[in-house]
């Protein structure tokens, strides 16, 4: 099975790469066909997904399991190093999936210049896996910069009016992290020698002063904080979010959000341990405002896309909150989190997207309200997205917010514990504020009788190809929520490593 690492890469590079050979179809039959097979590509990358999580290991999910470790460049000492553990798997299955959908979702679309579309999505679920897989610092790099020129493409190509100034806030604000990430990984590899992320984190910092660490954490910290968002280091990703097209929003806020807050995990906090002990309380508090933050600009927004996005500043904050405890238990949270925020959140970019295409807008006021009445189907969906993104008990949401605050309440040794009980309190009232935004975005768009001047033509509801893009998202949302040792199974043992414990 070593082999299923190369293959998740493989398959849809592979893909993408015949869409380059010219085709003579007519244009309507070859969209159709495109479509098609986007979604066979991404259905087998997503089998293969399956496939490794099958096999997967579980009583030994903290270490790094199908590896391939082979010379990249010999003479760089640089290696072309893929596995898996129980931080990762997860993430892997989830981009996949995510992938899967948005194809599913495309079928009921007709797009312009579908071939384009689809080699960039594939090439994207390239760089989206591999960042996930890679096993080496500069291999990982490579793979978190793969995602940004598709990304680009993505919304400047397909997206709304204001496309071309939202993808190049996107690619400057990510371009410059990245390159204060590489500083970061390459002043880790100039003191320790190497680039093997897994002997770097059974090292635990051996090798690094406290100062070299902390100067390492801070710019590694700050290229993933612009990918995850950070406030206020946040400011590209709701004019990303608003011009994107659906499948990019899904994709960004599912799967590239979390390749930053993945980093901290898998880099900045094994790696560097005292420079992470150091740095905790300010990316608590940096977590917190971005909580209160997201919150406060989500009361605040008519468009419903913006809100969502500004709602995921809010939720990657109880993440980082969650890393900044430095506990078994804040990390969990942070990665149960991680794969919440995925699900939840790509449900509700499905939905944005369906309802701004029958609507023509997504100005929550222009909606005229009632959607419970005129698409009783639809409204009820952005109900149950909704009420688990605001964190209701009994679905995944929930979890990973209720975590975080609990390992704020007893932080690690060495960190002052009435400064993480202010966060925690802060934190709770940002939970607070969350149901806030969310019950009225749904009094004002789902409830209340629909005005005929607001849509006077019939409208459809869900329809087939939608719901088959969306139930899964709401059986996983269900699934994490009632068992969430589903996946707390998964990522115990691997954050007991990645901490150095027993």
């Amino acid at each position: 099975m070593t082999w299923v690492p190369v293959a998740l890469l493989a398959v849809p590079a592979l893909g993408a790469l015949v869409l380059l050979a010219p085709a003579a179809a007519r244009p309507r039959a070859r969209a159709r066909l495109l479509r098609g097979y986007g979604l066979a590509v991404s259905g087998l990358t997503l089998a293969l997904a399956v496939a490794l999580a099958v096999a997967f290991d579980y009583g030994d999910a903290g270490r790094p399991q199908f590896s391939t470790d082979l010379s990249w460049i010999p003479g760089l000492d640089l290696r072309f190093h893929l596995g898996v553990d129980g931080i990762s798997l997860p993430l892997v299955v989830l981009t996949a999936l995510l992938t899967f959908l948005c194809f599913v979702y495309l079928t009921g679309h007709a797009t312009t210049r579908p071939r384009a579309l689809v080699f960039t999505v594939l090439v994207l679920e390239v760089g989206m896996i591999g960042t996930f897989l890679a096993l080496d610092l500069l291999l990982f790099f490579v793979f978190f910069e793969v995602v940004l020129i598709p990304m680009y493409f993505v919304i400047a190509v397909w997206g709304g009016a204001g496309r071309r100034a939202a993808a190049v806030k996107f690619i400057l604000y990510t371009l410059l992290g990245s390159v204060v990430l590489l500083l970061g990984l390459l002043l880790i590899w100039a003191n320790t020698g190497t680039l093997d992320m897994v002997a770097l984190a059974r090292a635990h910092g051996d090798g690094m002063s406290r100062s070299v660490q902390i100067l390492a954490f801070v710019a590694v910290g700050v290229g993933l904080a612009v990918k995850t968002p950070m406030w206020p280091l946040h400011t590209w990703l709701p004019d990303a979010h608003t011009e994107a097209p659906t499948v990019g929003s899904v994709l960004l806020a599912g799967v590239l959000l979390k390749m930053g807050t993945y980093g901290f995990a898998r880099i900045a906090i094994p790696v560097l341990p005292e420079g992470a002990a150091a740095v905790a309380p300010w990316l608590g508090a940096f977590a917190v405002v971005g909580i209160i933050y997201g919150a406060l600009a989500c009361l605040a927004q008519r468009d419903l896309k913006r809100l969502i996005a500004y709602s995921s500043v809010g939720h990657m904050g109880f993440v980082l909150l969650g890393f900044a405890t430095l506990t078994p238990v804040g990390i969990n949270a942070a990665l149960f989190g991680n794969v919440a925020h995925g699900l939840i959140t790509g449900l509700l970019f499905f939905l944005a997207g369906a309802v701004k295409e029958r609507y023509g807008t997504a100005d929550m006021p222009a909606l005229g309200g009632g959607m419970l009445a005129r698409m009783p189907r639809m409204g009820s969906l952005l109900t149950f997205a909704c009420v688990a993104s605001l964190g209701l008990p009994g679905l995944a949401g929930f979890w990973g917010e209720m975590l975080a605050l609990f390992g704020a309440f007893q932080p690690a040794a060495g960190l002052s514990r009435p400064l993480y009980l202010t966060f925690m309190a802060v934190g709770g009232v940002g939970t607070v504020l969350t149901a806030a935004y969310f019950l009225v975005m749904l009094s004002r768009v789902t409830h209340g009788s629909p005005r005929p001047a607001a849509l006077p033509t019939p409208i459809a509801d869900v329809r087939g190809y939608e719901l088959a893009a969306w139930v899964p998202l709401v059986v996983l949302i269900l699934l994490f929520g009632l068992w969430p040792k589903a996946l707390l199974a998964i990522t115990t043992p691997a954050v007991h490593t990645l901490l150095g414990m027993p």
